[in-house]
């Protein structure tokens, strides 16, 4: 059987990232996962949305959820001191170290593993020292590596991709965590999407339009 190499759209902000890449090994004898870092806050702002963190109830919520699907995964696990943090300067790291897995493994075991802050210089410096990187200021600011950051996420909106983490396998989208099952029953099962019902849903037309201007009655 031919291993596939499908990309895998993430931001090291995303605990729900972190929970599916540490755990790619259910994915194994059926796809790679070829890590893209983009930046959540520029897909959230292009569609308009807030991310589970910004809406104040759902907040505690998705943490304790995380909280309780790594204790289930059997991952280790702990929140970085604040959350939301910035992550540009480990994404810009991760780009500039051309995204192999071993980068992505180190970036993610420090935000998530360990809870560092890595939107401190001096995290994300002995971080990039561990990785072989001496200079980490010229390093992640050298243009290339901020454009790269860029066309990634452009790229990943222009073909619908609206949050992290996402797989594309194929011409599909697999969008959460949580999604990891469907993906792979959809790589055992390609016709999974062509049953009439599946089909039906990509027609299914909106019966109410929600104005934000207006509060519902």
């Amino acid at each position: 059987m031919t291993i596939e190499t499908c990309d895998w759209y993430f931001d090291v902000i995303s605990p729900f990232s972190y929970l599916q890449w540490k755990t790619r090994e259910r994915f194994a004898g059926r796809i790679r996962l070829r890590p893209v870092p983009v930046v959540l806050g520029a897909l959230l702002a292009h569609y308009q949305q807030r991310g589970p963190a910004e809406i104040p109830p759902k907040r505690w919520h998705t943490y304790r959820y995380c909280q309780w699907r790594a204790a289930k995964l059997g991952l280790e696990f702990h929140f970085p001191p604040a959350h939301p943090f910035n992550p540009i300067a480990a994404l810009r790291l991760i780009v500039a170290l051309d995204a192999r897995d071993e980068v992505v493994d180190a970036v993610f075991d420090s935000t998530f593993g360990k809870g560092q802050d890595v939107s401190d210089p001096a995290i994300l410096s002995a971080l990039g020292a561990a990785l072989g990187v001496d200079d980490i200021a010229t390093a992640i600011n050298r243009p290339e590596v901020k454009q790269r950051l860029r066309e990634n996420t452009d790229a990943a909106i222009a073909t619908g991709v609206f949050g992290v983490p996402t797989i594309k396998a194929g011409a599909e989208l697999f969008w959460g965590e949580d999604m990891t099952e469907m993906v792979i029953d959809y790589i055992d099962d390609p016709d999974l999407f062509a049953s009439p019902e599946m089909l039906r849903l990509k027609t299914l037309p909106e019966g109410i339009h929600r104005l934000e201007s207006k509060k519902a009655v």
